[in-house]
């Protein structure tokens, strides 16, 4: 059985799991690529595979395990395991969270959310929580920390949500599968 990229001959339609990190990845260009740990030739990662895993973008320099084959046009991800935020200092994303540790942030409930906008060229956006009248404010850092990129208006998302000095804010932010309890039903 092969174990590493290079050792994937042309022809082999083999599926190979590999952990890597995100180079680049562009929401509006529809696909991206990853490093290989390992080294070898990029991996194409399109928007489809990467909305599979129930999120539309990734941040560059994210961990990622993928599913990967071997296709003409070199080596392309089938299925997203795993992301992890890129590596980060471990400081807090905004000064009104520093009084969080990240056991507390942890701790917080995944609320279901829905973004309201999210405007990636002035670094933040604002999403409606359900059940909830007041809005929950989005840092484009919270978002980068959260292993995402951009989002998108109408997407559904989860958040833990802590009290700002201007109202709610989001300390993280993931994919809406995580907020939906047993059973695949939304918990509130």
């Amino acid at each position: 059985m092969t174990t590493g990229i290079g050792c994937m001959d042309k022809d082999s339609d083999t599926a190979l799991r590999v952990e890597g990190r995100v180079k680049w990845f562009d929401p509006t260009k529809g696909f991206g690529f990853v490093v290989a740990d390992e080294g070898g030739p990029d991996i194409l990662l399109h928007a489809n595979v990467l909305r599979n895993f129930g999120q539309n973008s990734v941040s560059d320099g994210a961990g990622i395990v993928l599913v990967v084959h071997r296709t003409a046009r070199g080596l392309q991800a089938t299925e997203v395991l795993r992301i992890e935020p890129a590596v980060s200092t471990g400081a807090p994303a905004l000064e009104d969270a520093m009084h969080l540790t990240a056991e507390e942030v942890a701790a917080l409930p995944l609320e279901p959310a829905r973004v309201k906008w999210f405007d990636k060229a002035k670094g933040f956006g604002f999403a409606n929580v359900f059940g909830r009248d007041d809005d929950v404010f989005i840092h484009i850092e919270v978002l980068r920390r959260s292993g995402l990129a951009d989002l998108q208006p109408g997407e559904a998302i989860a958040v833990r949500v802590t009290e700002g000095q201007r109202g709610r804010l989001a300390i993280s932010v993931g994919p809406w599968e995580s907020a939906l309890g047993p059973g695949g039903s939304s918990s509130g």
